[in-house]
């Protein structure tokens, strides 16, 4: 193989030293070379020398985006800039850009790590994969690309744009596998059908992130295209998609556990919490030169197990994520996220995975609206199916999240199609 496989399988004893080696080689890294962690670890009174094992952790201060933000640009490189041979960075929609660096090793590391997940997902030196994520600062087209790559694979660079040119590629080139956001792909597939040429699709796995996603929703799109859908997760301040990846259970994504080592704390007490209970992710990179990341708190919400998988690898699993802690909403003192509102909204026959959320406040009180988008069917069909199917989705929201929705339903491609990640909740009461 191109990557020590053998790492996905190790004992949790042999996964222990390894971890906790590396542990202690990232800490001597950031301590003498990363000035503001530097200052965290003495602030809490700690030497490098504290740290002797991975059980030692817990001891470590948190690292949040604010403080990348806060050392914007390169104030927690831990490298000189001559030893970066590439910059990614977030939008910076809500604040300052995240700005992260990776040496010639990161790259390398994270093109074996996308690599394992198209291994996972089924892919080989004999596919052909399309990569539909953005390229540019984003770190999902080059991360897929690098990792496709390394596979062996032969990679078509489509980014994002022109669908039905995806498509015509997809069916010329004869692509057996496309990495892209799950949204994305579910607009592939009704294009994909208006265009009549499902039969003329070889693709037979995908490898969908960069934004939460429900089982019903994977259901639908494996149904839809005849393939085998798979969750990768990643964020830039780690390293990028590659972090974690699920196999054919869809029991869990696994976690590369030999170079990201995962916590689940309480987000409100930030004391870790056992295997099986919801919490915040937390990643400490143990191999990243560039731009180590201590006990990195995502706002990702999950829980995780350390049981052998049914496809035989030890690594550590987290499950599907709920929502981010701050993509959460509080609607009448209700804590909602949208994923919530996707997996209520997915239990009902005749709808598609196209909806959105909007949130308002008239006389001080919260309103909740979704607009969901419904099979065209029902709008050639008698009123009283509309409006049956209608009362039947209020039922299923309020089962879901224990509020009452005022829903809407629209026909199919009224809501904006996004080629990256798709617009959910339009939240009103922070535009005034």
């Amino acid at each position: 193989m191109i990557w020590n496989e053998a790492r996905e399988c190790m004992s949790r004893d042999e996964m222990h030293n390894l971890q906790s080696a590396r542990l202690k080689k990232a800490v001597n890294r950031v301590y003498h070379n990363v000035e503001p962690y530097r200052k965290k670890m003495q602030e809490a009174g700690l030497e490098p020398g504290d740290i002797t094992s991975i059980e030692d952790i817990t001891k470590l201060p948190f690292t949040t985006k604010d403080d990348l933000r806060d050392n914007y640009p390169f104030g927690l490189f831990a490298v000189p800039l001559s030893e970066i041979v590439r910059v990614h960075a977030s939008s910076g929609t809500t604040g300052k850009a995240t700005v992260v660096g990776y040496t010639r090793k990161d790259i390398d590391v994270w093109a074996e790590c996308v690599a394992r997940c198209c291994a996972m997902a089924g892919l080989g030196r004999n596919d052909i994969i399309q990569v539909a994520y953005g390229y540019g600062l984003f770190t999902g087209g080059l991360g897929g690309h690098y990792g496709a790559e390394h596979l062996g694979a032969t990679v078509v660079p489509m980014s994002v744009g022109n669908t039905q040119k995806l498509i015509d590629m997809m069916i010329d080139f004869g692509a057996t596998g496309l990495m892209c956001t799950p949204s994305y792909l579910m607009h592939i597939a009704e294009v994909i059908e208006e265009m009549g040429v499902k039969d003329k699709i070889k693709l037979k796995a995908t490898l969908n992130g960069a934004e939460p996603w429900t089982e019903n929703m994977r259901t639908q799109i494996e149904e839809r295209l005849g393939i085998k859908a798979h969750d990768i997760y990643g964020l830039s301040e780690i390293m990028g998609p590659g972090v974690a990846n699920d196999c054919e259970y869809h029991a869990g994504l696994h976690v590369f556990e030999d170079h990201f080592y995962p916590e689940i704390i309480d987000p409100k007490t930030f004391e870790p919490v056992p295997d099986g209970q919801t919490g915040e992710l937390v990643i400490t990179t143990l191999t990243k030169e560039g731009i180590p990341m201590i006990r990195y708190r995502t706002k990702d919400l999950t829980s995780i197990t350390h049981e052998k998988c049914k496809c035989g690898r030890t690594t550590a699993r987290i499950s599907r994520f709920t929502g981010r802690s701050d993509d959460m909403l509080i609607i009448r003192g209700v804590n909602v996220f949208p994923s919530q509102v996707e997996a209520a909204l997915l239990t009902v026959d005749g709808i598609t995975p196209n909806y959105q959320i909007v949130v308002d406040r008239v006389n001080h009180q919260d309103t909740l609206a979704i607009n969901v988008e419904v099979e065209e069917r029902f709008f050639s069909d008698e009123i009283k199916e509309l409006e049956s199917l209608q009362k039947k989705i209020e039922h299923a929201v309020h089962q879901g999240i224990g509020l009452n929705a005022k829903i809407k339903l629209v026909e199919p491609k009224t809501i904006e199609r996004s080629m990256g990640k798709a617009v959910r909740v339009i939240d009103k009461r922070k535009l005034v």
